[in-house]
């Protein structure tokens, strides 16, 4: 075992492969071929004399070994990082947190959040990105992100079963909600029934990483007619004000609907729940990431979501 020449660039490489999840996708962000990721793992795992990856059919999954040069490798590079900005006279008076957020979180959670931060601590800069769960879940391990705003739904569970555990911190949980055209019989009532969804055209977009149909109501009795798909929610909820159909709406997002378009509830069969989570590693906080997380528990607050 001799790491005594080992590159930043090989662990560069090594955190990105394991925040991507994949070879491939590690070399796009990066900008390099498969082969040269390849190369540089391989080094690195001739350093350390064993493997740090375990290849599998979707994707890498980090041994035991490999998180130890994990955690290692994102000190190493964010002293690097620090180090290159002060040099540079940038160094960040009031610090720096970078925080990933799921898809319908961006529309009204984060952005508040952030405008709050920058009126009580100005000092402080954020740097925010979307994700998916595994995607945010992965940033956070290797050091990427600080903090993760994850979303899910019933059974609620743990994001991976990697060791140490997460820290996670639920901000709000609420019922999952339906938004439909003002001009549909349904936006004439606050509450309607699940009946009365059968034979519905539904908006919807498809999960990341399975095939479940997210916006559809989930256990409905009827093969749903699928009127238009669309990955963006805001893309969704227009189409909903054009009167194209129904779409389901979480929580945090339904104070921002546009116009044209009323959310309302839905009674009958298993209630569907809906749970903002905040996640970071365990261990001390930095201030930065501490005082957003600060701001977006008010928001939450503010917004009348939370728990």
């Amino acid at each position: 075992m001799d790491f005594t020449n080992v590159s930043l660039t090989a662990l560069r490489v090594f955190r990105q492969v394991a925040e991507q999840g994949t070879l491939t996708a590690a070399a796009a962000a990066l900008g390099y071929t498969q082969s040269a990721v390849s190369r540089q793992i391989a080094a690195l795992e001739r350093a350390a004399g064993m493997p740090l990856l375990e290849r599998r059919h979707d994707g890498v999954r980090l041994t035991a070994a490999g998180h130890v040069v994990l955690r290692r490798a994102r000190t190493v590079v964010e002293e690097i990082d620090g180090t290159a900005r002060e040099l540079a006279g940038l160094p960040e008076e009031g610090g720096r947190v970078r925080v990933g957020w799921f898809t319908s979180a961006g529309a009204f959670l984060v952005p508040r959040a952030v405008a709050a931060l920058r009126r009580t601590h100005p000092a402080i800069t954020v740097a925010t990105r979307e994700g998916s769960t595994p995607a945010l879940v992965r940033a956070l391990r290797a050091g990427s992100v600080d903090l993760a705003i994850l979303g899910s739904a019933p059974p609620f569970r743990p994001p991976d079963a990697e060791s140490p555990a997460l820290e996670l911190v639920t901000l709000a949980e609420r019922s999952l909600r339906l938004a439909v055209p003002v001009g549909h019989p349904l936006a004439r009532r606050d509450v309607v029934d699940v009946a009365e969804l059968r034979g519905q055209r539904w908006i919807t977009s498809v999960s990341s990483g399975d095939e479940v149909l997210m916006g559809v109501w989930p256990g409905l009795d009827e093969r749903p007619e699928i009127a238009h798909t669309a990955r963006d929610w805001l893309a969704k909820l227009h189409l909903v004000a054009a009167g194209c159909g129904l779409t389901t709406v979480p929580p945090s997002l339904a104070s921002a609907a546009p116009p044209g378009v009323r959310v309302v509830a839905v009674r009958g069969g298993p209630e569907e729940r809906r749970r903002i989570v905040l996640a970071r590693l365990p261990g001390p906080q930095a201030e930065p990431a501490a005082r957003f997380a600060e701001a977006l528990r008010a928001t939450v607050a503010d917004a009348g979501v939370a728990v």
